[in-house]
């Protein structure tokens, strides 16, 4: 089980209102030689964190790296988040920096997927309630903002928000399953099933000798 799993979360926010934000913008390409999952968050949203190529400079104009927000754990975008390529290693970032939740209009359907295994909701919220969100936000700078998988419920001060999501995704985020993790526990079954083709087809084994 991932140390990430979450059912309520109650953290900082940030907004980002821009539209389109792609992978390679919150990864940059060159950072996808990484292994490991870990490390990942360093580099997310480079381009825009830092002034220089090596990362040593940080832009004082960007969001996250101003005072009250580089702890930021919720994040609200413009439509198509997530749009580009299906690299992986964008959720990884996000999930890395900390991020728990992103609330958006829209988000592309293969970061969706890649979303959930790593512990982040992606909440769909209408353009107006976005709006108000970033309104609000702009108005309480680094406020907490509270996420429920149990009631689907955005709290923001004294309004709240209902959106929906997948039962599937929130079974992977509150339990912290990825894919290894759902596929074990069917071991048992996969186990029998093993054991019953080596009986019924006995030159299936011979053949991958």
């Amino acid at each position: 089980m991932s140390a990430r799993n979450w059912t309520i979360h109650k953290g900082v926010v940030v907004s980002i209102p821009r539209e389109d934000i792609d992978t390679d913008q919150i990864l940059p390409k060159q950072f996808m030689k990484l292994i490991d999952k870990k490390g990942f968050g360093k580099h997310l949203f480079y381009d825009w964190r830092y002034l220089d190529l090596e990362g040593k400079i940080p832009n004082p104009k960007f969001i996250l790296n101003q005072d009250g927000f580089r702890n930021a754990s919720v994040l609200i975008a413009g439509k198509n988040f997530g749009c580009g390529s299906s690299r992986e290693h964008a959720p990884w970032a996000l999930a890395d920096f900390g991020f728990k939740a992103i609330l958006a209009p829209s988000f592309a359907d293969i970061f969706s997927i890649n979303s959930a295994k790593n512990g982040i909701a992606l909440i769909r919220l209408k353009e107006e309630e976005i709006q108000y969100l970033n309104e609000w936000v702009s108005k309480n700078l680094g406020t907490l903002i509270q996420i429920n998988l149990e009631t689907l419920e955005v709290q923001a001060g004294d309004q709240s928000f209902n959106f929906e999501l997948d039962s599937a995704s929130i079974n992977r985020i509150r339990n912290g399953w990825d894919d290894i993790d759902i596929t074990l526990k069917n071991a048992k079954e996969i186990l029998e099933f093993e054991e019953i083709r080596k009986i019924e087809k006995p030159f299936l084994e011979v053949c991958w000798l």
